[in-house]
C-alpha cells in the first residue's frame, strides 16, 4: 500500500470516478489552504464559481467566509478549507447520500493529512455526515463536541447567510466561540498571544458578517 502523502492524495481525486458527479463539471475541488493548520472548514460541495476555477469557498460565500474568519483575526490562509463532496451537484443541489459517501476516502485522508485539532462544519450536509445524520443545524449549531482528540461545531452555511440575515449574529456567537477555543487549546499563538481575546469584542457585534 502506498503510504498516505499530499501527492497521492491529490491523484486520487483527480483520477476518481467513483460517483457520477464527475461526469458534469469543470473542475474537480479538492480543497485549499495552510496543509499544517489546526483548523480545518468542511462545507458541502463547491458551487458554479468554485467549479470554474477549481478552488473551494472563492464565491459569494467564500469572501463572506473569509471576512468571518477575518472579524476574529484569522487570515484565511491560516486555515484548511474542504467541502464533503470534491465536484458540483448539478445546480448546486445537496449532495445525495450514496455521492458523499464516495468521497468519504478523499475527506478521510485530508483529515489525516492535516491532522487538525478544530473542525467547523459549514452547513447541515456536513454537520449530518460528520457527527450526526439526524442533527438539526438550527439548534445544534454552535455546540462543540470530541471526537478522537478532535473539537468540532456545526454552524451555518455561509450561504445561508447571504440568503437568511437574521441568522448572522448567531453566527458571530459561533465565531467568537471559535476564537474562544483556539485560545483554549493554545492554538495560534501568534495571533492570540496568552489567551487575551483579540479582534472584535463587542456583545452583539458582528463586523465580519455584514447586513
Amino acid at each position: 500500500m502506498d503510504p498516505i502523502t499530499w501527492e497521492l492524495f491529490d491523484r486520487q481525486v483527480a483520477e476518481c470516478r467513483l460517483c457520477p458527479l464527475c461526469e458534469r463539471i469543470l473542475h474537480k475541488v479538492p480543497g485549499q489552504g495552510d496543509r499544517n493548520s489546526p483548523l480545518m472548514l468542511i462545507g458541502e460541495g463547491p458551487g458554479q464559481v468554485e467549479d470554474e476555477q477549481g478552488l473551494a469557498f472563492v464565491g459569494p460565500a467564500g469572501q463572506l467566509l473569509t471576512r468571518m474568519l477575518e472579524a476574529i483575526g484569522l487570515p484565511r490562509d491560516r486555515v484548511y478549507i474542504c467541502n464533503v463532496v470534491k465536484c458540483r451537484p448539478p445546480g448546486n443541489r445537496v449532495p445525495a447520500p450514496e455521492e458523499a459517501e464516495a468521497c468519504r476516502i478523499h475527506l478521510r485522508m485530508q483529515t489525516y493529512l492535516v491532522r487538525p485539532k478544530v473542525i467547523v462544519l459549514l452547513g447541515s450536509t456536513a454537520a449530518k455526515y460528520l457527527l450526526n445524520p439526524e442533527i438539526r443545524i438550527t439548534r445544534e449549531r454552535g455546540i462543540w463536541t470530541e471526537r478522537k482528540g478532535i473539537w468540532m461545531m456545526p454552524t451555518y452555511h455561509p450561504s445561508a447567510l447571504l440568503r437568511d440575515a437574521s441568522k448572522k449574529p448567531e453566527a458571530w456567537e459561533d465565531m467568537k466561540s471559535l476564537r474562544a477555543k483556539l485560545q483554549e487549546l493554545g492554538l495560534y499563538r501568534d495571533l492570540y498571544g496568552s489567551g487575551e481575546e483579540t479582534g472584535p469584542r463587542t456583545e452583539g457585534s458582528n463586523p465580519g458578517l455584514p447586513h
